[in-house]
């Protein structure tokens, strides 16, 4: 076997391969010699039949299988002795194509593009400002109002006060279609909150400006794709009854209300909003020092990027965006998405960063763990409710999912890693502050 570089241009590479045809004979020869011995065939022993019998009868076969290992094992080899690592997936084409006659040598033409040497980095040298946001009073104060609004509850309103979108109204009410009522159209005593479209559309708006004791036909039309077939497109009319007008009222900020949050007292649910608040304003930090880890390092280095790289991102990217500005386009149904020159810059960079945060995780062998894959893949299943294990076993028979899934956990990893390293300085700023930190970032 013979390989011949044929190309070597930056990061182009092009190889030729020969496997003479008595290599090939060979390979051929020793697979029958290994399978012999659990051959059958009519008229012979088990493990007795002739080789120039095996030989006619699997010969085409086990050719292209030994030519397919061949081909595989002088790559593999190839690699190993020059240290190249192919970008992409290298281009085999046969040479005599389906020209090729056994008895003659294989022609093989491969090429790729290899990734490129990533130079060394000092991570002591970066520098990052870490921001730094305590949970003040107002702030816990702030959360526990919000939270008091979501449990609210409701308080009769005085007499004779008409209701307001937000209140609640205690209603009976008929409901029929051509004068007939229809199951499912009645109800008695029903606290209905005005503004909730819990209802059919147009009917809780009818119902504001009413006073208890008020009567009033709400007149509204079904939705053409209602649930109930018989309803569905129909006119129909609900004679209805305020029996009480309720006001929203938040909830009273004691025991009782942070019992419905699962702490023992009030304290104790102070407590727990502001470890939850300044976990996410950590959250909010840690995104802020990882874009300017990723822009300090964008610096730092510099390297051919293999062509095939930019352009599948370079085009991604360009397809993400342009399915942003056409979210009601599904699918590839859609015209041919052009890149330009700001899809390549983004995709240069993103190719980039990625391979040298692909290179300092393998130098400091940075692993993602089956107990870290585990806990993505029940995140990601818990968006399909009833269907978890499905999606589960679905992952587990998907490489590439499974890629997709562990790529995000393993750059986070390298970037802890470079925090370890680098020299990080604290910086207490207040929530406003943080929160433009962070607004600037989605507008980049």
């Amino acid at each position: 076997m013979q390989v011949t570089e044929t190309l070597n241009e930056g990061l182009k590479r092009g190889y030729a391969i020969t496997v003479t045809a008595a290599e090939l004979d060979a390979k051929v020869n020793e697979k029958l010699i290994e399978a012999q011995p659990g051959i059958e065939m009519k008229g012979f022993r088990k493990g007795k039949v002739p080789m120039s019998l095996l030989k006619k009868q699997h010969g085409e076969r086990l050719m292209g299988e030994a030519m397919q290992e061949t081909i595989d094992g002088a790559m593999n080899q190839h690699f190993e002795d020059s240290g190249d690592r192919p970008a992409m997936q290298p281009k085999v084409e046969m040479k005599d194509g389906d020209n090729w006659k056994p008895g003659s040598d294989v022609e093989v033409e491969m090429s790729y593009e290899a990734l490129p040497e990533i130079p060394e980095v000092d991570l002591k040298s970066v520098s990052l400002e870490k921001l730094v946001v305590k949970a003040g009073e107002a702030d816990v104060d702030e959360a526990l109002a919000n939270l008091a609004e979501t449990a609210q509850d409701f308080q009769a309103r005085d007499e004779g006060e008409a209701a307001e979108d937000g209140d609640q109204v205690v209603i009976d009410f008929l409901g029929k279609v051509d004068d007939v009522a229809f199951d499912g159209g009645a109800g008695e005593d029903y606290p209905l909150t005005l503004g909730s479209n819990s209802f059919i559309p147009g009917f809780e708006e009818q119902l504001v400006g009413l006073k208890a004791g008020d009567e009033k036909d709400v007149k509204v039309t079904f939705p053409e794709e209602y649930q109930a077939e018989n309803l569905a497109g129909k006119d129909a009319v609900f004679s209805c009854t305020v029996k009480e007008v309720k006001a929203p009222v938040a909830a009273e900020l004691n025991d009782e209300l942070a019992k419905k949050f699962g702490a023992e007292d009030l304290d104790g649910l102070k407590t727990q909003i502001s470890e939850r608040l300044e976990s996410e304003y950590a959250g909010a930090s840690r995104a802020v020092m990882k874009r300017a880890t990723l822009d300090a390092l964008d610096k730092l280095v510099s390297f051919d990027l293999p062509p095939s790289l930019v352009e599948a991102e370079s085009s991604q990217i360009a397809h993400q965006l342009w399915h942003e500005d056409n979210p009601e386009v599904e699918g590839h149904d859609h015209p041919e998405i052009e890149t330009t020159e700001e899809h390549t810059s983004l995709a240069e960079r993103r190719v980039r960063l990625g391979l040298l945060l692909a290179e300092l995780g393998q130098k400091a062998e940075v692993e993602v763990t089956d107990a870290e894959m585990t806990q993505a893949i029940m995140g990601q299943a818990r968006q399909y409710p009833g269907k978890e294990r499905e999606f589960f076993e679905f992952i587990q028979k998907n490489a590439q999912m499974q890629q997709q899934l562990r790529a995000p956990i393993f750059e986070d990893k390298v970037i802890d890693y470079v925090f370890e390293l680098a020299d990080v300085t604290e910086k207490e700023v207040s929530k406003d502050e943080l929160q433009k930190a962070v607004e600037s970032l989605e507008e980049e």
